[in-house]
């Protein structure tokens, strides 16, 4: 089995404290970040609002894309819902488990619970560059249950000039499907709890962009760095040390 890398807190690596203070000063600082945060809130819910008053495009409803029972439409990959968010995951042909896409894990792993989304009508996929079987296994490998297709055959229809890495939202309306948005980059993170979380800690992210105090620690770069551990996409972790073997 493959042993997880230990991170060891030596003394001569522990990063400096914020300041310490009282209770109601260090109060009266979080009130003052609470207005801008409220102010953040609002302008997100104002570019929300532009979104949903963006037109749309129409696209082929019968592109196929390859699920577990054959090809599927897309049109189908609502499973009878009115709204399809995709996730377009990358795939590095010829590389082991190891070596698949970090970013795209991460991304990937963040989205479990879909009840809340099957509630407002909405159903979540991912459609991989990669060849069915092969990305399917990885799929079960990581123990992931959100609904798995191959978009390999059809990428050229579906990415009509972009790439794959990319979160796009469909609109069904009977047999006739709509493109309404699509982002990618940083745009992906709002899917990504993580960040969030990571965003309301001491030291942040933890990544080299960021701007912190000086001696905090920024040990993740931004070219895959920050979504891998000993050399592999992080989320692998759990199952290895689960005693799971790789796919492949």
């Amino acid at each position: 089995m493959t042993e997880k890398p230990e991170k060891i807190d030596k003394p001569e690596n522990t990063p400096p404290l914020p300041p310490i203070t009282d209770r109601q000063s260090w109060q009266a600082r979080l009130d003052e970040l609470a207005v801008r945060e409220k102010a953040h809130t609002r302008e997100g819910d104002k570019l929300a609002a532009e979104r949903r008053r963006l037109p749309m495009v129409e696209v082929d409803p019968s592109i196929p894309v390859l699920g577990a029972k054959g090809p599927v439409r897309l049109r189908d990959v609502f499973e009878g819902r009115r709204m399809l968010t995709v996730y377009y995951a990358m795939w590095h042909d010829d590389r082991s488990s190891k070596d698949q896409c970090e970013g795209c894990t991460f991304f990937t792993a963040e989205v479990r619970e879909l009840s809340y989304l099957h509630s407002r009508d909405v159903t979540y996929a991912i459609f991989s560059q990669g060849p069915y079987e092969q990305s399917r296994a990885y799929h079960d490998f990581l123990g992931w249950d959100v609904p798995w297709y191959s978009a390999r055959d059809s990428a050229e229809q579906l990415l009509a000039g972009r790439f794959f890495g990319m979160r796009v939202s469909y609109l069904r309306r009977g047999d006739r499907v709509f493109e309404t948005y699509w982002t990618t980059g940083r745009g992906v993170e709002r899917a990504a709890p993580s960040y969030a979380i990571l965003d309301e800690t001491a030291y942040g992210r933890q990544e080299t962009w960021e701007d912190s105090p000086e001696g905090w620690p920024r040990e993740f770069g931004v070219t895959g760095e920050q979504f891998r551990v000993g050399g592999r996409p992080t989320a692998q972790w759990v199952q290895l040390t689960a005693g799971k073997p790789e796919p492949f």
